[in-house]
């Protein structure tokens, strides 16, 4: 327990980043250039923090496993940021935003730390508009707004649809200019294996370049996780195919706690699977519901004649459909959060309601919309997404509807840190969706985006000198430690074991089976009998991977499928401490469905009195029991009750 300090400050929840901004200790310039920062990752996050931190001074080194920065995952996150601006006059402010995440994530959250992301919504604006990102505006020129599930009022930003790739090229080109004037070393290609601590303190990774094998060695002051989420362990997933969990990984074991490990989102708007040997899902963004209306048959006899390819959607007549949101759930409708929209398709599918071949998909539906605003009005506004749809699926959206399912898309557990972004490990932080903190057991769409921006440019430029300022006289290290030649050692020992296996199996045909077990019994819905039988199967699996994967190609050289057996080997222990964490909370919040805790009308059920507390899971050894720690969760501002959308 004496480690979870989660070091909130003292006073009204208004005035607590205010009060810890005015009174933590700084850095001075001239000791600023003095002190070195690895970043490991360039998303949003990553790029946002790096750059800021090179601004002020610091000197950063900055590392990617793709050939370029500019190619992280966030470029994907399309729909939005949220802020709370109240341009429309619609009610908006910074309390109503910090409620809607509290109550969106199943009051899983601190108060103090979303209070914060809410606060500093405005400026990440207000920057984003001074880099030149192009928002949508209206007529007038002020910056257009629309709607995300989970709020009632219109705070969502965008770039038509390509939100993600624009913020992200702002932070690309912040990045940039450091690079030029040699505040920022950029190491592409270049992926984080192991952590390095020296007396303590993380001091340094070990990295290896991907183009030829080598193992190489970094130093700095302090190292920050900026490497994004671990949809992947699922196999199928929005994310890119590439994301990974290991950097994090590795940190956990070497003492970083790991924060709600199975809170993880699904998605409703996903293009659904269409085949076994399919390898990616792909998001259609959240923003679409907003004019699309999702709907079933009302009759079983037309769901048939769906999934056996004799109607389409449009034969179907109005007075048949099942808008079954707009049903349930009234005053949300089809702007119900992430979490509520994906239980409630399943559910219909389950009840054999499900619109394709294989019963697992549910329409969007933009006709009512065509009609209402035009052709060129929903183009305008969602043109780039239907072009993806259709490019594809094949299927024309502006004739027929389209055809969505849920999927993993992104994970609010993560490395623990404290009110700082501080890990359990001093001098090691960890932001964006590489940590846990701000969206509890739900994230609320276009929230991604905007704690991203938030830790990388106004949380951790701030967090990070409070402990920097006591580093001023430490001199720069010199990598022939004996803490870096033993982790790389370790590094080294690893990859040689991966290759020595010479087993017969592939790598993806391991992960996909490990898919397959996390989708069944870890995913849109749990029970205790699943996650039992799903922590036998990883130990299985993970006996079958060590005895039996097969790894072409050399040690030393490109080699893609190291780097995927790699991470595999990483994702196999962290699908068993998913399955154990999710066990281990006998309520049902978010994301996490338990299916023997629900109300009568299907909802989810919490457990306040037991489970207000954040999972922080300790690595005590290989195949050795994880040891859990609790950091209760507090509320002094907001009321706890059931979530209602109703």
């Amino acid at each position: 327990m004496l480690k979870l300090q989660s070091k909130i400050p003292e006073g009204p929840l208004a005035e607590k980043w205010s009060n810890y901004k005015s009174n933590q200790n700084l850095v001075n310039p001239a000791n600023k250039r003095k002190l070195d920062v690895i970043v490991i990752g360039t998303g949003l996050a990553g790029a946002a923090a790096a750059a800021s931190m090179a601004e002020m001074g610091f000197k950063v080194k900055s590392f990617c496993y793709q050939d370029s920065s500019r190619r992280a995952h966030s470029i994907a996150a399309q729909g939005g940021i949220n802020a709370a601006k109240n341009y429309q006059n619609d009610g908006d402010s910074i309390y109503r935003l910090f409620f809607d995440t509290i109550k969106g994530g199943d009051y899983r959250s601190r108060e103090a730390n979303v209070y914060r992301l809410a606060e500093v919504s405005n400026e990440i604006i207000d920057q984003c508009v001074a880099q030149g990102v192009p928002f949508a505006r209206e007529y007038g020129g002020t910056l257009d707004n629309r709607s995300f599930g989970g709020a009632l009022v219109s705070r969502t930003f965008y770039a038509r649809g390509q939100t993600g790739q624009q913020l992200l090229l702002g932070a690309y080109q912040a990045l940039s200019r450091q690079v030029k004037k040699g505040n920022v070393e950029m190491y592409p290609r270049m992926e984080m294996f192991n952590l390095v601590i020296v007396d303590g303190k993380a001091r340094g990774i070990i990295a290896r370049d991907v183009i030829t094998g080598k193992l190489e060695r970094f130093s700095a002051h302090a190292v920050v996780l900026a490497s994004g989420g671990y949809g992947n362990v699922y196999f199928l997933s929005t994310m890119a195919m590439g994301a990974n969990v290991t950097a994090a990984w590795q940190c956990y074991k070497k003492g970083a706690f790991f924060g709600n490990p199975s809170f993880v989102q699904i998605h409703p708007t996903c293009i659904p699977v269409h085949g076994e040997y399919q390898s990616k899902l792909t998001l259609m963004s959240e923003s679409l519901r907003n004019d699309g209306r999702i709907w079933v048959p009302k009759k079983l006899e037309d769901a048939k004649r769906l999934q056996n390819g004799e109607i389409g959607g449009a034969d179907i007549p109005e007075e048949d459909r099942d808008y079954y949101l707009e049903r349930r759930y009234p005053a949300f409708g089809n702007l119900v959060p992430r979490d509520v929209a994906s239980r409630a398709a399943k559910e219909r599918c389950d009840a054999g309601f499900g619109v394709n071949e294989t019963g697992l998909a549910v329409f969007l539906d933009f006709r009512d919309a065509i009609q209402r605003l035009g052709k060129d009005v929903i183009e305008a506004k969602y043109g780039n997404l239907f072009q993806m749809y259709e490019k594809i699926t094949d299927h024309n959206p502006y004739e027929v509807p389209m055809m969505i399912y849920p999927a993993i898309h992104y994970a609010m557990g993560g490395i623990w840190v404290d009110y700082e972004l501080q890990t359990t490990i001093p001098g090691l932080f960890a932001t964006g969706e590489s940590n846990f903190s701000d969206h509890g057991a739900n994230r609320l769409g276009a929230s991604a985006l905007m704690q991203g921006l938030a830790d990388g440019y106004f949380v951790l430029p701030y967090t990070i000198q409070n402990f920097l300022a006591h580093e001023i006289n430490t001199p720069r290290f010199k990598t022939d430690l004996p803490e870096f030649e033993q982790a790389e050692k370790e590094v080294q020992e690893q990859l040689e074991k991966l290759m020595a296996v010479k087993g017969t199996m592939s790598v993806d045909t391991l992960h996909k089976k490990l898919g397959h077990i996390m989708w069944n019994y870890v995913g849109m819905a749990r029970n205790k009998e699943g996650l039992e039988k799903a922590i036998l199967e990883i130990a299985d699996l993970k006996k079958e991977f060590w005895n039996n994967v097969n790894i072409p190609g050399e040690l030393n050289d490109l080699n893609v499928e190291l780097q995927k057996a790699s991470r595999l080997a990483d994702f196999i222990e962290l699908g068993d401490l998913m399955a154990r964490d999710a066990l281990n909370r006998e309520e049902s919040c978010g994301g996490h469905f338990r299916e023997e805790y629900q109300t009568g009308e299907g909802e989810a059920l919490r457990n306040d009195k037991d489970f207000t507390y954040v999972a922080a899971w300790e690595y005590k050894g290989e195949d050795k029991e994880h040891v859990l720690h609790k950091e209760p969760l507090k509320f002094e501002y907001i009321e706890v009750k059931q979530r209602n959308y109703k």
